[in-house]
């Protein structure tokens, strides 16, 4: 097994919580509740660093998918109890928070039943522990200690501040005290199962330190999987028939008060003096971890600290229990008084006194964990990555797990987060991927729109070339023989009128067929150099302009003068452009054309103040023979020709109007773009 930092591990360390990956939904409260940081995001995955945790089991607490769990120790148990050897159950003081529907003494037959040879309490262990520690500070001494009861405060301790290995008290847990005193009553060969609300207890009884001591750790929980496998327990209400018992002695008093919050100090008589400020005691993950670093800093400057990682050992992660915290402590104090009132103290102190001399001693053994925090400049490339490029970009908002958004960098060098983690970072960057969705789709669907465009002008030019070539033969003798007869007629002659109206009108067919013959024709593009202001005041001056139309050009934007395409072809376009921008304009307006270019395309905008477009026939302007004009008036041809010349440029042609006036002015802007290059 190896940390992050790739180097040995020094100690047999056994992972006490594990993931199931497929209840993971990650969302980094696991890595919020972590004191030790043990938590790392690998993949969108939450793994427990075996080396780094402490056991204290906050995110087993604070998983609802349950994919925190601890590893079981049930199957060593059944081993034991399926043995011939004699093997002894120490309950953990905060029993009667866990069981609060049970009378203790129905709870220790239901433990009997189960095979155990013995059923005691860890509480008079806790009273070994606390006069051992009462006599340790009546020294006279300048050792300064911190409390080692809670093996995920030492386990901290051992891992994030070695330096402060000296000051942990070199006294065993009142679950290893208890071990011990039972061996010196029913012998070496002894098995011992301890029950608890803790998970960090299996990391301190299967510890190379207590190798042996401990034969197996189990949680309330496992204890209550026990009662429904062996039929003792049905449920959570219906208990079956388990014969009442006391506990095997000794017997504790005050002992029991050890897993409430400042229940050591209780037990030992020790005075947390507020005014001398020398024993100080603290719980919770937050807490303790202040109370460590102000004393390793010097800022606290008590002589004992009295420390537990959760808000009591009543608050255990091995706990089922959903009462709150003040029901748990309630019933604990209950239990306490009725113990005191009912066990006999001369008993309690001939065993008090049969133990003094019990060994209680134990040494801790340095597990760095610290890894190297980065410097300064590694830190802000790292902030910059995560979108924050000032102080003001640092929300500090916690989501990631971390505090502080310089926290969460310094974990993403140290290999334990991802810059995903970052909730703000994240939403910027979806919606950055949105937008560019966006984009694209709007390419695909204005592609797509080209592409049955350009199947339709396909389609049509086929029709229109068919059409056109069927009836420009006939028409070609309707008008050769009209104007024969016209010309043989007298100006004066009855039908003189008729024949000129078919004339008229077969020359208008012939304009339109030559109409379709150019818009059918694949004319390929003659590139030659054009004078882009000569080829655009060509086109105005080949048309008829009203002197209630003001024409505005304006190329100052233009950084070429001259460019490559087919000039005859672009007059076409032109002057269809402005054919209709005149036509939209009866009453008089504004024609404005603009050129403008950039690196690689310029830009030819007709722009009109007339009644615009309507929105609903806009996508049909460039369908051949779609027009609005009155019948006779116009084919729908010149905006097909128009788009279809612009394409065989490689060009593309957009539209923008108005209709509404409530919306602005009203007006057309056509806009037609060409490669700069052939």
């Amino acid at each position: 097994m190896q940390n992050n930092n790739d180097t040995p591990i020094k100690t047999n360390a056994q992972p006490m919580v594990i993931t199931i990956k497929d209840r993971c939904r990650v969302c980094f409260t696991c890595v919020r509740e972590c004191p030790a940081k043990a938590i790392r995001i690998e993949h969108g995955q939450a793994e427990i660093i075996v080396g780094r945790c402490i056991g204290c089991g906050n995110c087993v607490k604070v998983c609802s998918q349950k994919a925190k769990i601890a590893v079981s120790s049930i199957n060593e148990v059944n081993t034991l109890l399926k043995s011939e050897q004699r093997v002894a159950a120490c309950i953990a003081p905060s029993f009667p928070a866990e069981f609060q529907e049970v009378e203790y003494k129905k709870f220790v037959g239901m433990v009997r039943m189960l095979g155990f040879d013995y059923v005691t309490e860890v509480a008079f262990g806790a009273e070994l522990v606390a006069r051992k520690i009462r006599e340790l500070l009546a020294d006279t001494n300048d050792n300064r200690y911190i409390s080692t009861s809670c093996p995920a405060v030492f386990g901290y301790v051992t891992r994030y501040f070695p330096e402060l290995i000296d000051n942990l008290i070199p006294v065993v847990s009142p679950m290893v005290a208890t071990a011990r005193a039972l061996r010196v009553l029913y012998g070496d060969d002894l098995k011992i199962v301890f029950f608890g609300p803790c998970i960090a207890k299996k990391s301190e009884g299967y510890s190379a330190e207590l190798e042996g001591e401990i034969n197996a750790v189990l949680t309330f929980e496992e204890l209550d999987y026990l009662f429904e496998n062996f039929s003792i327990i049905n449920g959570n209400t219906s208990i079956y028939s388990a014969p009442e018992s006391d506990f095997d002695p000794p017997h504790a008093q005050r002992g029991n008060l050890f897993p409430l919050g400042r229940g050591l100090l209780e037990t030992a008589h020790i005075k947390e003096d507020l005014i001398t400020g020398e024993v100080v005691s603290a719980s919770g993950r937050k807490n303790f971890k202040d109370a460590i670093m102000e004393f390793s800093s010097g800022d606290a400057d008590a002589k004992f600290l009295d420390l537990l990682c959760c808000d009591g050992c009543i608050m255990g992660p091995g706990m089922t229990t959903k009462a709150p915290l003040f029901r748990r402590r309630s019933m604990v104090s209950k239990y306490t008084r009725k113990a005191i009132r009912s066990r006999n103290p001369d008993k309690w102190v001939y065993y008090m006194d049969k133990f003094r001399n019990l060994d209680l001693s134990r040494t801790f053994s340095a597990f760095d964990q610290r890894m190297q925090v980065p410097n300064e400049e590694r830190i802000q490339r790292i902030l910059e990555n995560i979108g924050k490029h000032t102080p003001d970009d640092e929300l500090n908002c916690g989501a990631c797990g971390y505090p502080t958004c310089r926290e969460h960098a310094i974990a993403i060098d140290q290999g334990l987060a991802e810059t995903e983690m970052c909730l703000p970072y994240s939403i910027e960057t979806l919606h950055s991927a949105i937008q560019e969705l966006g984009v694209s789709n709007q390419k695909l669907a204005d592609t797509r729109e080209a592409l049955i465009q350009s199947e339709k002008m396909a389609s049509m030019g086929q029709l229109a070339a068919g059409i056109a070539h069927e009836i420009n033969n006939p028409l070609g003798v309707v008008l050769m023989y009209a104007h024969l007869l016209l010309e043989e007629l007298e100006k004066n002659a009855e039908h003189r009128e008729d024949l000129e109206m078919i004339v008229s009108h077969a020359d208008r067919a012939k304009k339109i067929v030559a109409d379709l013959l150019n818009f059918a024709r694949e004319n390929k593009v003659v590139y030659k150099e054009v004078n882009i202001a000569k080829l655009i005041q060509d086109c105005l001056k080949s048309l008829t302009i009203s002197d209630t139309i003001c024409v505005n050009t304006n190329f100052d934007q233009l950084s070429v003068t001259k460019a490559y395409f087919d000039r005859e072809q672009m007059m076409q376009v032109f002057i269809n452009l402005l054919t209709n921008a005149l036509t939209a304009m009866p009453d008089g307006g504004e024609l404005k054309i603009t050129a403008r270019d950039d690196d690689s395309r310029i830009y030819f905008e007709v722009s009109d103040t007339g009644s615009g477009i309507p929105v609903e026939i806009r996508k049909r302007i460039f369908d051949p023979f779609f027009t609005t004009k009155k019948t006779g008036e116009g084919t729908g041809l010149g905006l097909a020709i128009i788009y279809g010349i612009v394409k065989m440029h490689r060009g593309d042609v957009t539209v923008k109007s108005n209709n509404d006036i409530n919306e602005g002015p009203t007006g057309t802007t056509f806009t037609v773009s060409l490669p700069k290059k052939f």
